[in-house]
C-alpha cells in the first residue's frame, strides 16, 4: 500500500499510514507538565482522588504514587517498563522525569518525559476539626440520686483517656478538647461519635449503669441538605455501691459487685445469691449504704437463741439461731442493720 506521507509502499501499514510515519508522532503515554499533591500540614495525610488517605507515606514515595496516578499508557503499547525518577527537590517542587520502554506494533522505542510535581501544604478535614474543638458526642457521667465520689471521678478520667488513646489508632477524632466538671457530674465532649460510644460502654464495663442517648439536630450540611447531629449519651451509674443493702423484688441483698449488665448479691434472710439485671435499676431500692451498717456484740448463745446487743439502747435483743449464726462466739462483734423494726446479722 501507498503511505500517503513519505510515499512509502514496502513497509508496514498502521492504518491508513506506514508505521515510521504513525512511530514519528505518536506517544506511548500521556503526563501532565504539572501535578499538584495536597498534604496535610499537621498529620501528613493526602488528597487521593477526592479522598484523604490517613496512611503515612514518606515524601519521596508520595511523589512516585502522584507520577504513576497521572501516566495515561495508549492502547496500543505493549510490554511496558516504567522508569520514575526525582531529579532535584526546589522546597516543595520536585522536577520528575519518566522513561519509558515499549513495543507499539512490533517496534521497540523509548521516550522519556519531564514534569514537576507541586507539594502542596494545607489541613485536612479532621485536623481541621480538632484545630476548632469540633466534636460529635458528649458523654455525661452520672451517678443516680447521689453524688459521685471523687475517687470515682478520678477513675472515669482515667478510662476516659485509655479509651481515646487505644481508638486513636483508627479515628483521627478520638480526642477530649473539653471536660466540663458540673454539680451533677463530668460531661466529656468526644470528637466522633465512634469514640464517644467507645468511651460510655468503658465507663459502663467499670461502674454498671444505664446508657441512654440523645441526638440533637444542630446544623443542616448547605451541600446536601442533610442534617448535622450531635448525640448526648448519659452514662448513670447505680445509687449502690458494693457492702451495700439493697431490695429488689422483696428481697433484702447485700451488693458484693456491679458490673456493665448486673447486680450480684447476697440475699441476707437466706443467704441465697441473686443476679439482678442494671436494666431493672429503677426497680431496685437502697435500703442502707454501707456505712450506716451497725456493729454490735454476741451476749450469749443456746441451741435456739442468740442473744445480741442493741448498740442503741444496750438491751438484750433474741435472735432464732440460723446455721450460719454457729460460727460466732460469744464476744464477737457482728453487722447488723434495721429494717421494719427487725434486726439482721450480715456479713
Amino acid at each position: 500500500m501507498f503511505c500517503p506521507e513519505c510515499g512509502s509502499t514496502d513497509k508496514k501499514m498502521v492504518g491508513d499510514i506506514c508505521i515510521d510515519c504513525f512511530l514519528k508522532d505518536f506517544q506511548m503515554i500521556e503526563l501532565p507538565k504539572r501535578i499538584e499533591v495536597q498534604i496535610c500540614s499537621h498529620c501528613n495525610s493526602k488528597l487521593e482522588e477526592g479522598k484523604w488517605s490517613d496512611e503515612f507515606i514518606p515524601e519521596e514515595e508520595i511523589i512516585y504514587r502522584a507520577l504513576e496516578r497521572n501516566i495515561k499508557i495508549a492502547d496500543e503499547v505493549s510490554n511496558e517498563i516504567i522508569n520514575l525518577e526525582i531529579d532535584q527537590m526546589r522546597g516543595t517542587l520536585a522536577e520528575c522525569y519518566v522513561e519509558v520502554t515499549g513495543e507499539v506494533e512490533g517496534a521497540q522505542i523509548e521516550e522519556t518525559h519531564e514534569t514537576e510535581v507541586k507539594i502542596l501544604k494545607t489541613v485536612c478535614p479532621s485536623c481541621s476539626k480538632i484545630q476548632s474543638g469540633y466534636y460529635e458526642t458528649v458523654v455525661q457521667f452520672r451517678a443516680d440520686n447521689r453524688e459521685i465520689k471523687p475517687e470515682e471521678y478520678a477513675k472515669a478520667d482515667e478510662i476516659v483517656d485509655r479509651t481515646l488513646q487505644k481508638q486513636s489508632k483508627n479515628d483521627k477524632l478520638a480526642y477530649c478538647p473539653q471536660r466540663a466538671k458540673l454539680k451533677e457530674g463530668y460531661d466529656y465532649y468526644i470528637g466522633s461519635f465512634k469514640s464517644g460510644n467507645k468511651v460510655a460502654e468503658a465507663l459502663k464495663e467499670e461502674f454498671g449503669g444505664i446508657i441512654k442517648e440523645s441526638p440533637r439536630l444542630i446544623s443542616e450540611d448547605k451541600s446536601t441538605g442533610k442534617g448535622l447531629y450531635r448525640v448526648w449519651i448519659s452514662i448513670r451509674i447505680p445509687e449502690f455501691e458494693k457492702g451495700d443493702i439493697i431490695k429488689y423484688e422483696d428481697n433484702l441483698i447485700q451488693v458484693n459487685g456491679i458490673d456493665k449488665n448486673r447486680v450480684v448479691g447476697i440475699d441476707i434472710k437466706t443467704a441465697k445469691q441473686h443476679h439482678i439485671p442494671l436494666k431493672n435499676m429503677e426497680d431496685i431500692e437502697v435500703v442502707k449504704k454501707e456505712n450506716e451498717i451497725e456493729t454490735t456484740t454476741v451476749i450469749s448463745k443456746s441451741p435456739q437463741i442468740m442473744q445480741i446487743l442493741d448498740p442503741i439502747d444496750y438491751s438484750a435483743v433474741d435472735l432464732d439461731m440460723k446455721d450460719e449464726y454457729t460460727k460466732y462466739n460469744v464476744g464477737d462483734e457482728v453487722k447488723l442493720i434495721r429494717v421494719d423494726n427487725y434486726m439482721y446479722l450480715i456479713n
